[in-house]
């Protein structure tokens, strides 16, 4: 019986795809495109963020399917594609090719698969894995709930919520940025 040889994928063979997907452990791992709602909450989400961009002259705002090219981390992933993005200082040495480096802060909106324990798991794992890279802190925004969870690097297992009648914020990752969860989700 003859051993098979399997392929490592790189970030040039990412490059190469045109679907939204993720370099994690040499395998390309495909995303699925997104509904209606979330993308919209995305795109609100980005579109604040670039605003606020604009108007402190600090960071850039970057909107789904950036793509985040990362030392290969212990779980080996190399590479993010989150919903919504903010970079204090961006890393591109081509301005066509992935930023060098984590998210300051990462926006990950839940779809309609990303409920249940197995998808708990799966987020989990991938806000672990933007920690390890340096992100400061990311939201989990759950659409049917309606509510952010916001998660910092120094305190990953306390989670801040955000609910209807408040107002998100990302800091120490955007400083000054706010949101009202109701225009999250309006």
């Amino acid at each position: 019986m003859a051993n098979a040889t399997q392929v490592v994928a790189t970030l040039d063979d990412l490059y190469r795809i045109k679907e939204k997907a993720e370099l994690i452990a040499g395998r390309i791992v495909y995303l699925m495109p997104t509904g209606r709602r979330p993308s919209r909450i995305a795109f609100k989400i980005a579109r604040s963020l670039d605003d606020h961009a604009e108007a402190t002259g600090i960071g850039e705002a970057f909107a789904d399917n950036t793509g985040f090219a990362v030392p290969e981390l212990t779980s080996g992933r190399q590479s993010f594609a989150p919903d919504a993005a903010f970079s204090i200082k961006p890393n591109s040495p081509n301005a066509m090719r992935f930023i060098q480096g984590p998210p300051t802060f990462a926006v990950e909106v839940r779809s309609e698969n990303d409920y249940g324990e197995a998808a708990e798991i799966r987020l989990a794992a991938k806000r672990a894995d933007y920690f390890e890279a340096g992100s400061l802190v990311v939201w989990d925004v759950d659409p049917i709930n309606e509510r952010v969870r916001k998660f910092r690097a120094d305190a990953q297992a306390e989670p801040m919520v955000f609910v209807k009648g408040q107002t998100a914020e990302a800091e120490p990752a955007v400083p000054g940025w706010r949101m009202r969860v109701e225009a999250i989700f309006g």
